[in-house]
């Protein structure tokens, strides 16, 4: 991902919500938001799939666990041996390394700068850490934004999105009205005057194409391949969230976009501790999709 709006028990009704816009080249194969198996036996995840590199920008899996990676920009310090930030995000959601464990091992093998924000519901937990900062950061509640400096940074997209979700979860009624004011912040294309611009080392051209939260470069070669939004919604006791897709290519007009929904029933899974301040304990559900036609085993529940 390279922009990212985070809200952690703002909202009663929306405990959980996550505004995130993905850029890279079009012309590196990806295939849209599905559930699949990074690994020979281990957990099936929802996300989106780097055919390249393997690997993803972000997932969850049925048991609890949710992650997402962007990169860290500065041109100066990337090793273009170095391995794919994709592995990330699988590595936390394969579910057997606890974050000082998973932290020690992704600290240490040599990726170009990433952030990563990791949580796992079943144990009450969320965290952000960066392999160009000391520690990670427990997340407690609040409104957080990410994208390609550290979590934060008061970036005019990072700061607009962060005012637009806290606006969005004031004013929605519903989980589709929330999700309609959040892809609309994320398509937002507004360039940023000069004046404001970050200094992260590339061109000044390539900071101002940079700067919106929607980016399309004017050759339509480099740009937001997909806006996600996930949404978990309190309804009555339970819990259901959300994960709505939006994906795009250079061939097709603005605005234009192929969609993809699903809906997790329980989920996340009965936890005995809060993720911020607010218990976020579902009655136990089970999982379903929608657009995907799928459900998860792992949910306790088989193929649609």
């Amino acid at each position: 991902m390279c922009l990212v709006g985070l809200a952690i028990d703002v909202s009663r009704r929306f405990p959980f919500v996550v505004a995130a816009n993905r850029d890279e080249y079009f012309d590196r194969p990806t295939a849209r938001l599905s559930w699949w198996q990074p690994t020979p036996g281990g957990p099936e995840i929802l996300a989106g799939r780097d055919l390249q590199a393997g690997g993803t920008w972000m997932g969850l899996t049925a048991a609890g666990r949710f992650a997402l990676v962007t990169n860290v920009r500065n041109p100066k310090d990337l090793d273009p041996q170095a391995p794919s930030r994709g592995q990330i995000v699988p590595l936390w959601l394969r579910g057997d390394l606890s974050m000082d464990r998973f932290w020690m091992q992704v600290g240490l093998s040599g990726y170009n700068g990433f952030n990563v924000i990791a949580a796992d519901f079943s144990a009450g937990e969320c965290f952000w850490g960066s392999n160009r900062a000391r520690y990670p950061k427990r997340l407690e509640r609040g409104i957080y934004g990410l994208s390609n400096a550290f979590l934060d940074t008061p970036w005019p997209k990072v700061e607009r999105l962060k005012q637009r979700l806290r606006s969005a979860l004031r004013q929605a009624d519903t989980a589709d009205g929330l999700a309609d004011a959040l892809f609309a912040a994320l398509g937002d294309r507004t360039l940023i005057a000069d004046e404001f611009l970050p200094h992260t080392g590339v061109p000044l051209q390539w900071e101002r194409w940079l700067s919106p939260a929607f980016i399309r470069t004017p050759d339509g070669r480099y740009g937001t391949r997909a806006s996600t939004v996930i949404i978990t919604e309190r309804v009555g006791r339970k819990l259901h969230t959300h994960v709505i897709e939006r994906s795009f290519s250079s061939t097709r007009g603005p605005g234009v976009a192929l969609l993809r929904r699903s809906l997790l029933k329980g989920w996340p899974p009965r936890t005995a501790r809060q993720l911020g301040s607010v218990d976020l304990a579902p009655i136990a559900g089970h999982a379903s999709g929608t657009g995907l036609s799928r459900t998860s085993p792992q949910a306790g529940a088989g193929r649609a």
